[in-house]
């Protein structure tokens, strides 16, 4: 069975935070967590509605680990199952990304380089063209037709050779610890490779745009197109022009060829989907082969892969945007790739080997810095995407207690997905929910998501002004994803006080349309 659903639900309407009935009789057989150390009448307040929140009954035989702490003292101020761990989802992404920006640096960027041993003649490059990758996930067919304008600016014409794809930065392992054979096809579990093109800004490298547009008249084939276009996938056109949208995009599993089936209705807009490539590599290389013929330099010998030689000279190259930057479309979107590829390219900073393993070994070393207790916790990817990831929520509040005091947290702070803040590249994955809460512009955190999993941790400033650190991970619930309870909890904390006057504030949550299993913008849903 799939690791999540391809399938959307609806999240059932979230409540106000009242206790009755058999949310009550829940909270009476309960055993609830000591009260912290120190507890004051506003700290019972918060233990007895937090408390109250969890009794849901869609937690009923399910698991919670949830901890709330004070950001400055790093004093405990709620606990519920703390040590209890569970799986994080793409609340793994905070590690991945602390780490990243320690090892790596804020100012750290991905090179593309053209490279070779040929020698020119006139217009002609006598030899083959290397195209080496380092990993940047950003890569656009823009970039990749900048880079042909370079070698065509320079007065080449022909290339009496081939185009070779390098990508010995990194492995050759595509796929990640433990991902589910069945989510391949889709963007979110797209292959990593150093060498790689993303169809658009939001930088899902390793995929393409698949675009189903009516065909003339109804009953007509549909007219699929790709962004960017390329010859790395075969489409397998089976769509037809109909009376509604209802379109199926999906590559065979350990194939090239995309299936586009269903039907998209005459005279409307069309639809498009995110698909995820069968060889990262190969379609850079195409990608970029297009790109210049486009410029009027004809590649005699085709393509290929190959190693750049010692020695060879660069004649074009592309710098990525730095990590500091790339941090936004990364924890905003909550992009998989991204995050594959910071491990990798740790492992090769650190060791000389851009392999998972090496990667995560140098996460787990450097995670000890933070306080973090390595022997508590597993760590098989860098997205959160393998369901064999295990962390207590305790240790995410030590790391983001401890982030605080990093040179770079204030840009790692603001590319933390904003509750109700409608902006994507703002609110990103909390765009849609707490709108219209004091939590609103206030709770800075980061999501997850999998089938029977669903987590929410990072930082609320309550309503005396203190910052707060939370971590709620909920686990092996049947219900559809109680996100709602998560938000109940983060609205909670922006209303505390001090002296318990807010503590008894009912604060309903507003019910928003979210993804049942997966995070929205894996769904390109917000």
């Amino acid at each position: 069975m799939a690791s999540w659903t391809r399938n959307l639900a609806v999240t059932a309407g979230a409540t106000a935070l009242v206790v009755t009935g058999n949310v009550a009789s829940h909270l009476l057989a309960a055993e609830p967590d000591a009260a912290p150390a120190g507890a004051t009448p506003a700290t019972d307040a918060l233990t007895a509605d937090l408390d109250a929140i969890l009794a849901d009954p869609r937690l009923d035989g399910g698991q919670a680990s949830v901890v709330v702490r004070d950001a400055a003292t790093g004093e405990t101020l709620y606990e519920h199952d703390g040590d209890q761990r569970l799986m994080p989802a793409s609340n793994e992404k905070l590690l991945t990304s602390a780490i990243a920006l320690d090892v790596l640096g804020p100012d750290h960027t991905f090179a593309t380089t053209v490279a070779t041993s040929g020698r020119r003649t006139g217009p002609i490059l006598r030899g083959d063209v290397y195209l080496r990758g380092t990993g940047d996930p950003t890569l656009l067919a823009e970039d990749y037709a900048e880079l042909a304008k370079q070698l065509a600016d320079d007065g080449v014409r022909v290339v009496s050779g081939r185009v070779l794809a390098d990508d010995t930065w990194f492995d050759d392992v595509r796929l990640g610890n433990d991902w589910a054979w069945d989510d391949e096809p889709y963007y979110y579990a797209a292959p990593v490779s150093a060498l790689t093109v993303a169809p658009d800004t939001d930088y899902d490298a390793g995929t393409v745009i698949v675009n189903v547009d009516p065909g003339a008249a109804a009953g007509a084939p549909a007219v699929v197109t790709l962004t960017p276009h390329t010859g790395a996938v075969t489409i397998v056109n089976e769509a037809t022009t109909g009376t509604s949208n209802d379109v199926s995009v999906e590559r065979e599993h350990g194939s090239d060829r995309i299936v586009v089936s269903g039907t998209v209705a005459a005279g409307g807009n069309g639809a498009s989907e995110w698909a995820s490539v069968e060889e990262p590599t190969d379609y850079a290389a195409d990608v970029f082969v297009r790109a210049l013929a486009a410029e009027g330099v004809r590649v005699t010998g085709g393509i290929g892969r190959g190693t750049t030689p010692e020695g060879a000279t660069v004649v074009a190259e592309h710098e990525s945007m730095p990590l500091s930057e790339l941090l936004t479309p990364f924890l905003k979107l909550s992009n998989n790739g991204h995050a594959e590829v910071l491990i990798k390219a740790m492992g090769r900073e650190v060791s000389g080997a851009g392999t998972w393993a090496a990667g995560l070994a140098v996460l787990r070393a450097e995670l000890a810095d933070y306080g973090v207790d390595t022997a508590t916790i597993a760590n098989r990817d860098g997205s959160g995407l393998s369901r064999r990831n295990l962390i207590p929520a305790a240790e995410l509040a030590d790391l983001l207690v401890a982030a605080q005091d990093r040179p770079w947290f204030g840009t790692w702070y603001e590319a933390l997905p904003i509750a109700g803040v409608s902006d994507r590249m703002v609110g990103g994955t909390l765009r849609s929910r707490m709108a219209g809460t004091p939590a609103a512009g206030n709770v800075h955190a980061k999501t997850g998501s999998l089938t029977g999993a669903s987590s929410l941790s990072g930082y609320v400033d309550d309503a005396d002004g203190r910052r707060l650190v939370f971590s709620v991970v909920l686990n092996d619930y049947l219900s559809g994803k109680p996100s709602d309870l998560e938000d109940r909890i983060a609205v909670r904390l922006a209303t505390h006080t001090e002296d318990g006057a807010a503590a008894a504030a009912r604060t309903d949550i507003p019910a928003v349309d979210l993804p049942d299993d997966v995070e929205c913008s894996w769904v390109k849903t917000c």
